[in-house]
């Protein structure tokens, strides 16, 4: 067993590659805590990694490739053995599999909705005719317009606290930014509304943290099987399988949350998909259940496609 050869041989140790953005960090140490509970006497060190999307911060990740603009260097440290794994935000992830590399686990979901940050405590349904809200994200842009068409959407760049700064600041009426950042950093004081999924489905993976680590590298991969969590890797899969299949990436007005079931014979998911026009005045919604990750999510694509989402994605 894995666990007397890490007794045996004494303190084994694992690098893990970060960004050095407060959440990133916040991430990686809480991995590296689960690992350590898993594994009694495991070492774990952090190496800091700069990534084009930290460098790059005066355009939206539109203009300059929103695939793996948050993850092409850790991948690059992980091939070259300069480090054991990576965490990451799965939604930042590209849906394709990186060559050489697996997501050892997907760790339990955190809440995956947006919220909404507003120094004057307004909600979605208070903010004032015509506000200013700060996201650099088409699916967020889409469906808050869908919901609010009055709205003015400007792109808002930053880490969680940079952007939380800029809304209190004033320099927008508010600002949306994923509810699993913002808790895990313990900035929630600062929400003034939790966005209900009805209105605003997330990206799919938002909230899930993934560890990636070399695909031949047997070692790291049994150290990582505590840390997976079964139903949150057959939901996330799912939404990526419908992103997937749809053709978009991470960019794209895309939207999914799956929730899995985890019986004694099998996991039942059920999933919600959305693609949306970047001005929010068509909204395609899907929803099914199914046991099948993949399966589930192209299904619920082909539906998308059949009712016309191929002319909204871009």
């Amino acid at each position: 067993m894995l666990s007397s050869s890490v007794t045996r041989s004494g303190p084994s140790s694992l690098t893990l590659g970060t960004r050095g953005s407060a959440l990133a960090r916040w991430q990686t140490d809480w991995v590296a805590a689960r690992l350590r509970e898993a594994w009694p006497g495991l070492e774990c060190v952090s190496q800091l990694f700069t990534t084009a999307g930290d460098r790059i911060i005066d355009k939206p990740l539109t203009e300059f490739g929103g695939k793996g603009v948050f993850t092409e260097e850790l991948e690059s440290a992980l091939r070259a053995g300069e480090i054991d794994l990576a965490v990451h935000s799965l939604k930042d992830l590209p849906i394709e599999d990186s060559p050489g590399l697996t997501l050892g686990a997907i760790c339990a979901r955190a809440d995956a909705r947006d919220v909404l940050i507003a120094r004057d405590r307004w909600t979605l349904a208070t903010l004032p005719n015509g506000a200013r809200v700060g996201t650099c994200s088409l699916r967020r842009t889409a469906q808050l317009l869908a919901a609010r068409p009055d709205l003015k959407p400007h792109p808002v760049r930053g880490n969680v606290d940079t952007r939380i700064r800029k809304a209190m600041q004033g320099d927008y009426d508010a600002i949306v930014l994923a509810a699993a950042g913002v808790l895990r950093l313990g900035l929630d004081h600062y929400i003034s509304d939790y966005l209900p999924l009805e209105v605003m489905l997330p990206a799919p993976g938002q909230a899930a943290l993934a560890v990636q680590c070399r695909a031949d590298d047997a070692r790291t991969r049994e150290l990582l099987q505590p840390l997976d969590d079964a139903p949150t890797r057959a939901a996330v899969t799912a939404e990526r399988a419908f992103l997937q299949a749809l053709g978009g990436g991470c960019s794209a007005p895309v939207a999914a949350y799956a929730r899995a079931e985890d019986s004694r014979f099998k996991i039942q998911i059920s999933m919600t998909g959305s693609i949306a026009s970047v001005d929010g005045r068509r909204v395609i919604r899907v929803f099914g259940e199914g046991s099948d990750s993949v399966a589930l999510g192209q299904t619920l694509a082909q539906q998308g496609l059949a009712q016309g989402a191929q002319e909204l994605l871009i």
